[in-house]
């Protein structure tokens, strides 16, 4: 049996024009700046809303967890180093 009222291309298509998928948005973890999903916690250093939920060395071995840490340790000396000079910092020796 055939279609009594087939749809058009034309008509077919205007109504999968919403189908589309939209782009992905990511945006940087505010502790280690590596890119995250929005509403997601960072898989590089397990952080949430700027506090610790997910501890990312538990499932690593002893070695993983030496060479995490010292990926992190760094990543944070620099973030510090990034600061904005200040008169105070300048004036100390």
């Amino acid at each position: 049996m055939t279609n009594r009222m087939r749809s058009t291309r034309s008509n077919s298509n205007k109504r999968r024009s919403h189908h589309s998928l939209g782009k992905a948005i990511f945006l940087a973890c505010e502790k280690c700046g590596e890119t995250k999903l929005p509403h997601r916690a960072c898989g590089n250093c397990g952080t949430y809303n700027k506090r610790p939920v997910i501890d990312v060395l538990k499932k690593l071995t002893k070695k993983g967890k030496k060479k995490k840490e010292k990926e992190l340790h760094e990543q944070e000396k620099e973030k510090e180093g990034n600061k904005p000079l200040d008169a105070a910092d300048l004036s100390k020796k």
